[in-house]
C-alpha cells in the first residue's frame, strides 16, 4: 500500500498519543500500589556530568496549588459529666482591714475652771478667730490664786497671778509674722518673818507685807522662707510694782543664713537695752538707777558631713554701763559638735559656749517673788560653759541622755535673805525678803535622763542633775541646790480616763539668818534648808470630745517645806474642775 506523507504523519501522531496514554496508566498503577519497590542494580554506562539550568525568578508571593491543599475534617466530641459527691464549701476570702484611729476633733476655743483647798482658784480661757484663710486672732487669759492659810503663818499669805495675752498671726507661702500684747498682774506677800527676830504676833500683824507686780509687753516676729534673712523679732516690756519701781526692757534680734560653697553660714545680730530705777536702796533712801546696753553679733559656720554635725562660731558683744560710763568688749566661743557613732543608738556630742546674760528685775521677781524692790541689777558674764555627753535610743521606746559640764560665771546672781533694817521700815525690811548678791562662780555638773514609752498609753520620764559649786567671794552659793531630780508619768487608762503624776526632788540649799548673839559679835549665821520632795498627781475623765472633768493634788506628801528660807509652802492641796471645748459657729 502506498502511503502518502500525510497519512504517515497521522499514524505517527496516533502512536504517540497511544504511547502517552499507556505511560500515564502505568504510572497511576505504580503509584497505586501499597507494596514497596524491590531492589535493583543500576549500571552507569557514562560518568555524571552536572550542568546548571537557567536561573528563573521566584515569585514573591507563591500560590499554593490545589494538589497540596488538604481539607480539615471536622472533629466531633461530647463531654460526659459525672457529679462528685462533696460536703466541702469553701469560704470567701476577705481582705484584712487596717484599724484607723478616730480623728481627734480640734476646737478653736476652750474654758477651764477649778476650785480647791486653801480657796485656790484656777481659770483659763482661750479663743481663736479665723480672720481669713491666712490670718488668725487669739485671746488667752489665765488666773491662778489662793486665799492663803498656811499653818503657823501670822501675816497674810494670799496670792494671785493673772495674765492676758492677745496675739495676731499671718502666714503665706513666703513669710509669716506674729504680733502680741501681754498684760500681767501678780500679788504676793512677804510673810516669811523669821522667828529669831523675837517679834510679838501683834507687831508682826502690823506689817503691811503686800507687793503687787505689773507688767505689759508688746512685740512681734517675722520669718521669711525664701531669703537669706530668716527670722527677726523685737519686744518691749514694762515692769513695775507698788513701790514706784520701774523697768523698761527692749530686745531685738535678727538671723541671717547664707549657703556658700555648699557650706551654711549663720549670723545673729542682737540688741538688749535695759533701763530701770528703784525708789530707794535697802540701807538708804537714795534711789537706784541702772541702764545697760548690750549689742552682739554671732557668726557661725555649720558643717554637715554624713554622721558629723559641727557648728563653729563666736560671739562678739559690746556692753555699756551707761550710769557709770563704763564699757567692755566680750568674746565668747560658740562651738558645738555631734557625731553618730552607732546610728541613733549612740550619738556623742560636746560644746563650748559662752555669753553675756542681762539680769532684770522682772526675771528676778518671776523666779523669787519675795525679793525686795531694792536690787542691784547687772549682767552675768559667762566666759565658758563646756560640756560633753551622749544620747540616743536603746530601743524604739527607750531613749537616754547623759551629760557632764563645767561652767564659769562672773557676777552670778544669788538670792540671799535680807537682815532686819529698822531705819527704813517697810513691809520687806523685817528679815522677810531677799536681796541679790553677785559672786564669781564655777559649777561642775552631771546630768542624766531616760525616757520610756511603755506603750502608746503609758509614758515615763526620769532625770537628775548634780551640782558642785566653788565661789570666789561669798561664803556659800546661796539658795542653789546640790541636786535636782524629777519623775514624770502620763497614763491614758482608757479612752475616757486619763491620769498623770510628777515628783520633784530638790537637795539642800544654804542661806543666812539673823542671829542675835552679842557675846560672839556675830549677827548672822549660815543655815541649811532641808531637801524636799513634792508629789503632784491628776486624774481626769473625758465625757466626749468637748467636756472633761479633772481632779488635781499638789504636795500630796503634806510637807510644809521651805522653798525659800522662812517661807513655808501650802500643805496638801486638792482641786477639782472641768474643761469645755467649743467652736463659736
Amino acid at each position: 500500500m502506498k502511503l502518502t506523507n500525510k497519512k504517515i504523519s497521522m499514524q505517527i501522531l496516533s502512536y504517540k498519543r497511544s504511547l502517552i496514554l499507556l505511560s500515564i496508566l502505568c504510572s497511576g498503577a505504580l503509584f497505586a500500589q501499597d507494596k514497596p519497590l524491590g531492589s535493583e542494580t543500576v549500571i552507569v554506562v557514562k560518568p555524571y556530568t552536572p550542568s546548571v539550568n537557567d536561573a528563573f525568578k521566584i515569585k514573591e508571593t507563591p500560590k499554593q496549588g490545589d494538589s497540596v491543599k488538604l481539607d480539615k475534617k471536622p472533629v466531633k466530641y461530647s463531654i460526659f459529666s459525672v457529679p462528685v459527691a462533696s460536703t466541702f464549701t469553701p469560704s470567701k476570702g476577705r481582705a484584712t482591714q487596717v484599724e484607723k484611729a478616730k480623728r481627734i476633733k480640734l476646737f478653736d476655743n476652750y474654758v477651764t475652771l477649778g476650785f480647791g483647798t486653801y480657796s485656790n482658784a484656777l481659770a483659763e480661757f482661750y479663743t481663736n478667730f479665723e480672720v481669713s484663710r491666712s490670718d488668725n486672732f487669739g485671746i488667752f487669759l489665765t488666773h491662778n490664786s489662793s486665799q492663803g492659810g498656811i499653818e503657823d503663818v501670822v501675816l497674810e499669805d494670799n496670792f494671785y497671778n493673772t495674765n492676758l495675752n492677745l496675739n495676731y498671726n499671718s502666714r503665706n507661702r513666703k513669710s509669716s509674722w506674729t504680733t502680741e500684747l501681754d498684760l500681767k498682774h501678780q500679788l504676793f506677800n512677804w510673810y516669811g518673818v523669821p522667828e529669831t527676830l523675837g517679834l510679838s504676833n501683834n507687831l508682826i500683824r502690823g506689817i503691811d507685807a503686800q507687793q503687787n507686780y505689773y507688767a505689759a509687753g508688746v512685740g512681734g516676729e517675722l520669718q521669711l522662707y525664701d531669703s537669706f534673712f530668716k527670722k527677726g523679732s523685737a519686744n518691749y516690756r514694762y515692769f513695775g510694782d507698788d513701790f514706784s519701781s520701774t523697768e523698761h526692757n527692749f530686745k531685738a534680734d535678727a538671723n541671717f543664713e547664707l549657703n556658700i560653697a555648699d557650706e551654711l553660714i549663720n549670723t545673729k545680730i542682737s540688741a538688749d537695752v535695759l533701763n530701770g530705777s528703784f525708789q530707794n536702796g535697802y540701807q538708804d533712801l537714795n534711789s537706784k538707777d541702772y541702764t545697760w546696753m548690750n549689742f552682739g553679733v554671732t557668726p557661725s559656720l555649720v558643717i554637715l558631713r554624713d554622721d558629723l554635725t559641727l557648728n563653729l562660731g563666736a560671739s562678739f558683744v559690746y556692753g555699756l554701763d551707761a550710769e557709770n560710763s563704763d564699757n567692755s568688749v566680750y568674746i565668747y566661743p560658740q562651738v558645738t559638735a555631734s557625731y553618730r557613732v552607732y546610728g541613733d543608738m549612740f550619738i556623742a556630742y560636746a560644746g563650748l559656749e559662752g555669753g553675756l546674760n542681762q539680769n532684770t528685775y522682772y526675771n528676778f521677781a518671776q523666779e523669787n517673788p519675795y525679793v525686795s524692790p531694792t536690787l542691784d541689777i547687772r549682767p552675768t558674764d559667762r566666759p565658758y560653759d563646756g560640756y560633753v555627753g551622749a544620747k540616743g535610743k536603746l530601743t524604739n521606746s527607750i531613749s537616754y541622755n547623759l551629760r557632764g559640764g563645767y561652767m564659769s560665771e562672773i557676777n552670778r546672781a544669788l538670792y540671799r535673805n535680807n537682815y532686819e533694817f529698822t531705819t527704813n521700815k517697810e513691809g520687806y525690811t523685817n528679815g522677810n525678803s531677799f536681796g541679790v548678791v553677785y559672786d564669781d562662780l564655777k559649777t561642775l555638773s552631771g546630768f542624766g535622763e531616760i525616757s520610756v514609752d511603755v506603750n502608746s498609753s503609758f509614758k515615763l520620764g526620769l532625770n537628775a542633775t548634780y551640782f558642785s559649786y566653788n565661789g570666789e567671794f561669798e561664803a556659800e552659793a546661796w539658795n542653789l541646790p546640790d541636786y535636782k531630780a524629777s519623775i514624770l508619768a502620763d497614763y491614758q487608762i482608757t479612752k475616757k480616763w486619763f491620769a498623770g503624776a510628777n515628783m520633784f526632788f530638790v537637795g539642800e540649799r544654804k542661806d543666812r539668818e539673823i542671829y542675835f548673839a552679842p557675846a560672839d559679835g556675830n549677827n548672822f549665821r549660815t543655815v541649811t534648808l532641808d531637801p524636799y520632795v513634792d508629789l503632784n498627781a491628776n486624774l481626769g475623765y473625758r465625757f466626749n470630745d468637748q467636756l472633761s472633768i479633772f481632779a488635781k493634788g499638789n504636795n500630796l506628801l503634806g510637807d510644809n517645806y521651805n522653798k525659800w528660807s522662812n517661807f513655808p509652802v501650802q500643805g496638801i492641796q486638792v482641786m477639782a474642775g472641768a474643761t469645755y471645748k467649743f467652736d463659736w459657729n
